[in-house]
């Protein structure tokens, strides 16, 4: 069984972590990985680094650029990552953009993430029907997952699309904007949460984008079974640097 499911399976609000790899240094990969999962974390996303992220706020295309100068490319973190299944067990899905993986080729791709030991990929900008029609049958020889996105403005009968050919979870993208911390959630976001909640959905949901601190994190987990923090935890080790994660795990999770 993917672990991706395995987790989801898991009686347990879950708490996935998104970071930049290469950021703040080219080394810190795997030691950010490592230190994830030590302090509790359930599953990581690893953002492969794009000079034009689209989704991202401006904290994570900073990371993301900095990444680059520093020398992230696919082929490299493909070289941080081997072996880390001898120490790391739980979840971990890159996420990143189309262009990279197609011009890596992407059953190469997805052939290089299973001996990795990779479970899952989140690209933003593959069309769901392209993805359907052009790659699907890729990520189940690989065993891998496709997570995809919806956000408040996505019809129903898109959601019940996607949650037809999914096999992991929904991304549930908080609201319509890019990526980024906010300090809570309102009414609007509320309803559109126990919207998506009411479809009953095959596929678990985790919310992400928005998601900072204890507060919204359990706001988040009231309707979905996860979440997804990402520019707070960049900002995070912008500050700090990659071996004070604890108390950043500590403070979402207490």
């Amino acid at each position: 069984m993917n672990r991706i499911v395995e987790k989801l399976n898991e009686d347990k609000k879950l708490l996935s972590i998104y970071f930049t790899a290469g950021y703040p240094n080219i080394d810190d990969t795997v030691v950010t990985i490592k230190n994830l999962e030590t302090n509790g974390v359930d599953m990581i996303e690893i953002g492969l680094p794009f000079s034009d992220p689209l989704a991202d706020g401006p904290t994570i295309q900073d990371s993301s650029t900095a990444a680059l100068k520093n020398g992230m490319t696919t082929e490299v973190l493909f070289t941080q990552l081997e072996g880390i299944r001898e120490t790391v067990s739980i979840p971990l899905i890159i996420m990143g953009y189309f262009n990279p993986m197609f011009q890596y080729g992407m059953e190469a791709f997805c052939k290089k993430c299973k001996e990795l030991g990779i479970d899952g990929l989140i690209i933003p900008d593959l069309p769901v029907d392209v993805y359907h029609n052009e790659y699907q049958a890729i990520f189940e020889k690989y065993g891998l997952i496709n997570v995809f996105l919806i956000t408040p403005q996505t019809s129903d009968e898109r959601i019940r699309y996607i949650d037809s050919i999914s096999n992991g979870f929904i991304y549930m993208v908080s609201s319509a904007s890019t990526t980024g911390a906010k300090s809570g959630f309102g009414d609007e976001q509320t309803a559109y949460f126990e919207r998506i909640g009411n479809m009953g959905l095959k596929n678990p949901q985790v919310i992400g984008f928005g998601i900072s601190n204890n507060e919204t994190f359990t706001q988040a987990t009231k309707y979905a079974k996860g979440a997804i923090i990402g520019s707070a935890f960049v900002k995070h080790v912008t500050k700090h640097g990659v071996k004070s994660i604890n108390g950043f795990v500590d403070s979402i999770i207490k």
